[in-house]
């Protein structure tokens, strides 16, 4: 294990999907609740977290203000879909200014090359579920503004932008609302996560000459495992336009709970994509379990060593980050 704790200290781990913000701690602090704070990151060698702002709850229960009550957010900023995640980029901002320059927001591809040379965590920003808009186009440009670089256009359920691949919502495509979000943010470079998108909406996406996708945090259907994971095809159309597919670490999509689950999911995506195109995707913070001996980010070394005992350092090194920093180096912009 020492060696692997090494080997994490000289590479560029990564990972794409964390929901920390949503649970209203104080990142800079080392916590023993959740999975993720900068401490912890630091520990585990983590240099480029992504981190995704959550602002609507599972459906047909409406929960997520009374969440966010219970997590003391302050009332203003529980109103609205639109306030609940200026909050959260507002709150990211505040821990990134406390952290004595450990933590950037990287908003391009240079600003996540000069944090690395400099030793600072890049923390990459997304929304998961285009409702965080509230249907208002113009804003998007806001997000980017407030450096903001990718979006899921659907998260838990259906809404006004496309269809969610929640179970039983219909498998829904693209709205013409969607469509003019979707080309917003192809004319600004954001990229679209396509984790929680229906077939049809996925279908829609991938029509698009010109957006660049990716999966922020995903199982493959052909390993097994939950409801959600992308077929062989999407993880080809993915390939094909440069993206990465970061797979969780959440047994319930995974179809069980150990190391050698999540080593079958990556090795298949591997399979498919190439070498380029797989990542780790492991949704820390997102009410979900995560494989046995894993506590928190600390234990991801772990996820290494699993990988180590089958392939070579160079296969290891990407996919533990080095295809997520290529993504972002290409996709974050300039400027």
């Amino acid at each position: 294990m020492g060696d692997v704790k090494e080997l994490h200290r000289q590479w560029c781990i990564a990972d794409g999907h964390a929901d920390s913000l949503m649970w209203n701690r104080d990142l800079c602090e080392r916590s023993t609740e959740g999975h993720v704070d900068f401490p912890r990151l630091r520990e585990a060698g983590v240099k480029l977290q992504c981190f995704t702002l959550v602002t609507r709850g599972f459906p047909f229960i409406g929960g997520f203000p009374l969440f966010a009550a219970w997590r003391k957010w302050p009332r203003e900023a529980r109103g609205s879909e639109w306030t609940r995640a200026l909050w959260q980029i507002e709150k990211l901002d505040s821990f990134c200014a406390r952290s004595g320059d450990t933590v950037r927001v990287a908003t391009t591809g240079a600003a996540l090359e000069d944090n690395l040379a400099h030793g600072r965590l890049s923390a990459v920003l997304g929304v998961e579920g285009g409702h965080a808009i509230e249907g208002q186009v113009e804003r998007i440009e806001e997000l980017h503004r407030r450096g903001v670089r990718f979006m899921g256009l659907t998260h838990l359920s259906n809404n006004d932008l496309g269809g969610s691949s929640f179970p039983m919502m219909g498998n829904r495509g693209l709205t013409p609302l969607g469509n003019q979000v979707m080309e917003e943010m192809a004319r600004l470079g954001m990229s679209v996560d396509v984790a929680h998108a229906s077939e049809q909406t996925l279908t829609d996406l991938f029509a698009h000459p010109t957006v660049r996708y990716f999966c922020s945090h995903t199982g493959v259907r052909a390993a097994g495992g939950g409801w959600r994971n992308l077929s062989d095809a999407a993880l080809r159309t993915i390939a094909q336009r440069g993206g990465v597919v970061g797979i969780i670490l959440a047994p319930v999509y995974l179809g069980g709970d150990t190391w050698d689950d999540v080593v079958r999911h990556v090795e298949h995506a591997v399979d498919v994509m190439g070498e380029e195109g797989v990542g780790v995707g492991s949704d820390y913070d997102g009410m979900v379990a995560l494989p046995r001996g894993m506590r928190d980010v600390t234990d991801l070394p772990r996820l290494t060593e699993a990988l180590l005992k089958r392939h070579p350092e160079s296969w290891v090194e990407r996919v533990m980050g080095g295809n997520f920093r290529r993504y972002f180096r290409e996709t974050l912009g300039g400027g």
